[in-house]
């Protein structure tokens, strides 16, 4: 289905086409499994719970109005999809054992001045409360503008501005640390 138009293949998907359904999982499943992984904070908890995402949207497709953009109607289900799981798994939640292993200033990777950038944000992001988390990574990682994440998390506009704000703030100052070590 090269050459065809987001808007085309989400008006032929809410007709039953499962091809152009397709299509647009295609599109969109790189950044569902991101959505997922920030409110779950686990690779498979987030491939799951796109997954769940996914069959959603194909029960739900035939009230997908093909007048609006798709991407956040998907997404919005992703969400919903990683927030029930999140809520399912707490129920039968357990400790880890990685939740008291040793400090991680005792760790000798980072004595000897391995940094994880990437471990490093994302434990930083964990630190945040999930909206704004959310707000965080949806609009300087995925790219979508406020009012969109506004819609998607169905709350005002300005609060998603205020998260943002007040989210990068946060990851500023929990990340303040990478800098002062990158320094040494």
């Amino acid at each position: 289905m090269t050459g065809v138009d987001e808007a085309t293949l989400a008006a032929r998907a809410g007709k039953g086409d499962a091809d152009a359904f397709g299509a647009l999982i295609e599109l969109h499943q790189a950044m569902a499994r991101r959505v997922a992984y920030t409110i779950l904070e686990d690779r498979e908890d987030a491939d799951d719970a796109a997954q769940e995402g996914f069959l959603s949207a194909w029960r739900a497709i035939a009230r997908y109005d093909p007048s609006k953009a798709f991407r956040p109607w998907l997404m919005q289900i992703v969400v919903n999809a990683a927030r029930d799981l999140r809520r399912r798994r707490r129920v039968r939640a357990a400790d880890s054992l990685d939740t008291i292993s040793p400090a991680s200033r005792d760790n000798p990777a980072r004595e000897a001045g391995d940094i994880d950038l990437g471990e490093r944000l994302r434990a930083a992001l964990a630190t945040l409360p999930e909206r704004q988390r959310l707000a965080v990574v949806l609009f300087d990682a995925e790219g979508y503008a406020q009012a969109e994440i506004a819609a998607l998390l169905r709350i005002p506009e300005g609060t998603v501005k205020s998260d943002v704000f007040h989210g990068r703030r946060a990851l500023r100052r929990v990340l303040s640390t990478v800098k002062e070590e990158w320094d040494e």
